[in-house]
């Protein structure tokens, strides 16, 4: 194991954390929570990746959404309850040529000092997205003064068989038009929408273990794959989650990783690193480090394993190494490259 060579001091919770990393899944519950173990691994003086470069981050182009909704079929024609006469719900979004979906903005909930969730409405009631896993959507912008329209694509956090409507987790970054153009809207304004747009295909027990490391919003894949293994009594997956962070306010979706943590303590671990930890704070600190990622993560060829990466670009290239583009993922470079994994057993989002 990583953890005997490198960690000799390691106290009998760092052995259980490496057991956890190790062992096959049964179902069972072992009565031990994560953060514990994180709290050793903070103890240990673990660092992390810094993500400091979020605020400088560039994003790309945008564009408005004034578009006219997508036309609706005669309500004779929608099944009242389809799930009951075994037809699946209508989709809103089907890919291929069906172009861009104007959605209203149902309502805004403030997450944080700078995140928002977006409810946006689909265009029939009994509608699902139209999503599956994992896969995302794209939104469109232009503003008044844009030259050309500013694409940016979202992973809502909303289950993808919710019907009548979509959430999406939107941090506003600086000079990010789209994401301050969704801070902006007001309920009843409309955005544009397409989609979905394929990523990793998942079907149940592909993998016997994943990991998953994000890095500030890149945690909506992440849940939404996430969210997709327990939901499924058929998939047996073990899931560790290493997510960073600057502060304990930007992570997002904490209380739903703790709600998995809690119901399958054998399936689901979550360790948390903060550039700027509160006093008292019982996990890691500063960057997510290839020591970190040794001790919580199996041996390269012990199981079945993939490990998925997502947030800003500085991360990658710590971590996975860059995407060349959303079609090629680049070759395999940083930490994990240097703990011996395979091209093949990393993914990024």
């Amino acid at each position: 194991m990583f953890a005997q060579r490198f960690f000799r001091p390691a106290t009998a919770l760092r052995s259980h954390v490496r057991r956890y990393a190790t062992e096959p899944s049964n179902g069972g519950n072992i009565g031990t929570s994560a953060a514990i173990g994180v709290a050793m691994l903070a103890a240990a003086g673990y660092g992390g990746y810094y993500y400091k470069s979020m605020k400088s981050r560039k994003v790309g182009h945008e564009s408005e959404a004034a578009g006219m909704p997508a036309s609706k079929n005669e309500e004779k024609n929608i099944p009242a309850k389809p799930e009951d006469a075994g037809v699946k719900p209508m989709m809103a979004f089907k890919g291929g040529d069906q172009g861009f979906i104007s959605l209203v903005l149902e309502s805004v909930e403030e997450i944080n000092h700078n995140t928002k969730k977006f409810r946006f409405h689909l265009p029939e009631e009994d509608s699902v997205s139209g999503l599956n896993v994992a896969s995302a959507l794209i939104t469109k912008y232009k503003g008044p003064e844009m030259e050309k329209p500013v694409i940016r694509p979202y992973t809502p956090v909303s289950d993808e068989d919710t019907k009548s409507y979509i959430d999406l987790l939107v941090k506003k970054y600086p000079d990010g038009p789209m994401s301050e153009h969704l801070h902006s809207m007001n309920p009843g304004q409309r955005l544009d929408f397409k989609g979905p747009i394929p990523k990793y295909p998942w079907e149940a027990n592909k993998h016997e273990h994943i990991a998953l490391i994000a890095g500030g919003t890149g945690i909506t894949p992440m849940y939404q794959l996430a969210r997709a293994i327990f939901k499924n009594p058929e998939d047996k997956t073990k899931v560790t989650l290493v997510y960073g962070n600057l502060t304990e306010q930007d992570i997002l979706l904490k209380k739903e990783f703790e709600e998995l943590e809690n119901t399958y303590p054998q399936r689901f671990r979550a360790f948390y690193v903060l550039d700027h930890p509160p006093e008292g704070w019982q996990h890691g600190s500063g960057y997510i480090t290839e020591d970190l990622l040794k001790t919580v993560l199996p041996e390269p060829k012990e199981v079945n394993f993939k490990a998925f990466v997502c947030g800003p670009a500085p991360m990658y290239k710590a971590i996975s190494g860059v995407k060349k583009s959303p079609s090629d993922q680049g070759e395999l470079g940083g930490i994990l490259k240097e703990l011996g994994y395979s091209k093949d057993q990393v993914y990024k989002f």
